[in-house]
């Protein structure tokens, strides 16, 4: 049914239209991102209204009708410019297919051997004069001269080598470093306030703004035009296992770089919203009460006595008290962090929610997050204010198990689900596994997330199994989006 709801709405395009969307759509999901039928058919129905004659609406309106969050289109406009450079290109196999656009050659990545064929004026800029044009386009905001400027720059500046095997990231480098981006915005803004003779506090922080998401804008078309030529170089296959970065939700937390963390924490407010949503709904539709025979009666007068439509009492059911016990320790400090920071972004799903880290030694640290409004806050004062070490300041699981068994063990009820985050490598200490055996008795639930693949557990140091044993659930955590799975089992 879906298959020909598809074919049917498409049909209005064209069968090489449908098939183009159709492969770009398959892409987009080998990559991860979720697109749904619904958003197959608007952009089918979206190709049939003239956005297919210019490159920047056709982009725009694919990632309108495709895109459902803004953390997602990074990885949209790197799937976009591969797909569309290899089979765009003159001498592509699937020239027939290209026939069908008309981008005015935007999608010909040039040479360095095509210099003279390019225009002579633009050849004979000088670095100067890059940089001086390059400030006027921004301030002017005239994005033809930019698109130019982005293609004139890559070539006088990254001097990209033919077979080279050289990352996209080191010619942006170089082309930004040449055009000397990073001074631009200051230089912007003076050059603004100069003209209007002074600006207020918010004309100039508005003003500042502006020329900033302009000055991204140039990046991004200098990014693309790196990324056509590396394309027409070396193939689309092999710059789509170079060039595809992975969604913020798949990014491993004990892997991820500076950018990539910082594009996590922009992914975890929308994500626990939803999570949060979620669990309440769960809640409240978990299970059906008791049969309400009185109100069923009643309800059946209507029917003339006849008890056609049974009345259930709807139950309240309480919400769990989480204990998160979690690992600080380098190894695993970022999934932790993280991991605490859901927790708590969620927090009103639960009737209460206390945190303890450890090391080799334990420490409470639920009021950090109490008495502060940033949960960013919270955890750095986590990292650097919680008393953790106990002996050496290795991880020792074993002996921070036990430290909490004397220390709030008693304080576990059968309301409580308990939560540990961790490697579960115990350094071949003693690894106590007796207190997971205690708390699993006393708890509701007992979970255990591991940031390490499952192929790790159990290989050297770890003693994942010993711990599994006395858990209800053992759980790969090592990115968001198996966080998001694991929260479903704390309803």
């Amino acid at each position: 049914m879906a298959a020909e709801l598809a074919q049917n709405a498409s049909a209005e395009i064209g069968a090489p239209y449908r098939a183009l969307l159709e492969s770009f759509v398959q892409q987009l999901r080998e990559a991860g991102l979720p697109i749904s039928l619904s958003e197959y058919l608007d952009a089918s129905e979206a190709l049939g209204h003239g956005v297919l004659g210019n490159r920047d609406v056709l982009r725009n309106t694919l990632a309108t009708t495709l895109i459902k969050h803004q953390n997602h289109l990074p990885i949209f406009y790197t799937i976009f410019d591969l797909f569309f450079t290899t089979r765009l290109q003159p001498n592509s196999e699937e020239a027939d297919i290209g026939e069908l656009f008309d981008f005015d050659d935007e999608l010909e990545a040039p040479s360095p051997q095509d210099s003279s064929a390019s225009g002579g004026r633009r050849e004979e800029l000088s670095e100067e004069d890059l940089r001086r044009l390059t400030l006027e386009g921004l301030q002017s905001d005239d994005q033809d001269l930019l698109k130019t400027l982005a293609r004139q720059s890559v070539r006088q500046f990254a001097h990209i080598e033919p077979g080279r095997p050289v990352g996209g990231t080191y010619y942006l480098f170089k082309t930004i470093r040449g055009l000397n981006l990073d001074a631009a915005l200051d230089t912007l803004v003076e050059i603004a306030e100069e003209e209007a003779d002074g600006l207020s506090p918010l004309e100039r922080r508005l003003t500042k703004d502006e020329m900033e998401r302009r000055i991204n804008q140039l990046k991004e078309q200098i990014e693309s035009e790196i990324r056509r030529q590396l394309v027409a170089d070396r193939g689309s296959e092999t710059m789509s296992r170079s060039l595809r970065r992975p969604l913020p939700e798949d990014v491993d937390f004990m892997h991820a770089s500076r950018e990539e963390l910082a594009a996590l924490k922009k992914a975890m407010y929308p994500l626990t919203r939803k999570l949060a949503a979620r669990l309440a709904r769960k809640r409240r539709h978990k299970r059906r009460g008791p049969l309400d025979f009185r109100r069923t009666v009643r309800h059946s007068l209507n029917y003339g006595g006849v008890p056609a439509e049974l009345i259930f009492k709807h139950p309240k059911p309480s919400k769990p008290e989480i204990f998160v016990l979690a690992d600080i320790s380098g190894s695993v400090a970022a999934f932790a962090r993280f991991t605490l920071h859901l927790t708590y972004a969620i927090s009103g799903q639960f009737s209460q929610v206390r945190s303890f880290v450890f090391i080799d030694g334990v420490d409470e640290v639920t009021s950090f997050f109490e008495t502060s409004d940033d949960i960013t806050e919270a955890i750095h004062r986590v990292n650097s204010e919680a008393d953790v070490i106990a002996a050496d300041g290795h991880s020792d699981y074993g002996h921070a198990f036990k430290m909490f068994w004397d220390r709030f063990g008693s304080q576990v009820t059968s309301k409580s689900t308990v939560i540990v985050l961790g490697d579960a490598r115990n350094n071949y200490h003693t690894s106590e596994e007796w207190v997971l055996k205690e708390l699993q008795k006393r708890s509701r639930k007992l979970f255990w997330l591991n940031p390490e693949p499952k192929a790790y557990w159990d290989t050297g140091d770890s003693v994942m199994s010993d711990y599994g044993d006395h858990c209800d659930g053992v759980f790969e955590a090592r990115n968001l989006r198996q966080l998001e799975r694991f929260v479903d089992n704390l309803v």
